[in-house]
Order: structure tokens, then sequence, then C-alpha cells
């Protein structure tokens, strides 16, 4: 195949190697395995280039998701109930999931509706920007529960954000203005 993609046709190596080094070009095996072997005409190190610049743009385009973990106790106090929950909440809005365990000790584990009563106040807490992947399971002395970020009320929410900021932004330069110089 030659530089601009058409058939050339069956050329003895020698004749191949010759074209292509008049053109300024290399000759590429593309087909080893067909038969005759298939090559092109081409600038290798240009294909090379486009090549690990298409499998860049593929990783950039691939999403990572990570899986946090944040871990509460059936007897959890108000203030760190409410500052693990912010957390979560963090971290949901950066797009994690989150894994929510409850680990019982001793006779806790008796009483499962406690941690089933907090994980139910975590998701209730987070239902605006969350869904519930996996609900409630008792896995031996912990209860666990997998929360995922919803994509359009996050995206919702972002876009309510950059309304307030915008207002306020607006609303400080007008009072800037209307402010008496002495």
């Amino acid at each position: 195949m030659g530089a601009d993609g058409e058939q050339i046709g069956i050329k003895p190596l020698s004749e191949a190697l010759a074209n292509a080094r008049n053109q300024g070009l290399d000759l590429v095996e593309v087909a080893d395995k067909a038969n005759p072997p298939v090559c092109r005409i081409m600038d290798y190190g240009k294909y090379k280039y486009e090549a690990a610049q298409r499998a860049k743009d593929s990783r950039k385009k691939s999403t990572n998701i990570v899986v946090k973990e944040m871990k509460y106790r059936p007897k959890i106090g108000v203030g760190d109930f409410d500052t693990k929950t912010r957390k979560v909440k963090g971290f949901l809005e950066e797009g994690h999931k989150v894994k929510l365990t409850i680990m019982f000790r001793g006779r806790e584990v008796q009483h499962p509706e406690m941690g089933r009563k907090i994980l139910d106040n975590v998701a209730e807490g987070v239902a605006d920007i969350a869904k519930v992947e996996a609900y409630p399971r008792l896995d031996g002395r912990n209860m666990t529960m997998l929360l995922g970020p919803d994509k359009q009320a996050l995206a919702a929410l972002k876009k309510a954000r950059a309304q307030e900021e915008r207002q306020e932004v607006e609303a400080a330069a007008a009072e800037a203005t209307e402010a008496p110089t002495e």
C-alpha cells in the first residue's frame, strides 16, 4: 500500500524498499501472517506518535473509580456522626463511591437495628447527591452499605453553586460601585 493509501500490488522486497526510500518514508509490515505479507509505505515515527496520542486520549477519557470507606460505631456521638457524614458527602462530591461500615463489638452485634438506623441516617443525609448501590447487610461483626454518587444530582449541585457564586460576585461589584468615596 502506498503512502496515500492506494494499492500498489505485489512487489519484490528490494523494489518496495527502494520505492519507500525514494519517497523518504519507511516500509512497515502491517500483516505478517498474510500470504504474501502486507506492507505499507508510511512515516513510522509519525505513526507511533499518533498511536501514543490515541492511547493517551483513551486513558484520559476513562474514569478511575475509587471506593472510599468510612467506619462508624453503633454508639457514635452526634458530633462524630456529623463530621464523618460531612466527610462522606465530600467523597461523593468528588465522584468517589463510599463504603460505610458499622463495626460491632461484644454484644452490640445482637442489635443490628442500631447499625441499620445509623446507615439509614447517613443515606438520608446525603440523599441529595448519592444513591444506595448496595443496601445494608451484616457480614460477621460488620454491617456494610455502598453509596455511589448521583451524576445528575452532582451536576445540578455544581451548576447551582456556580450560579450562587456569580450572584455574590455581581452583588459585591455593585456594592463597590455604590460606595461613596471620601
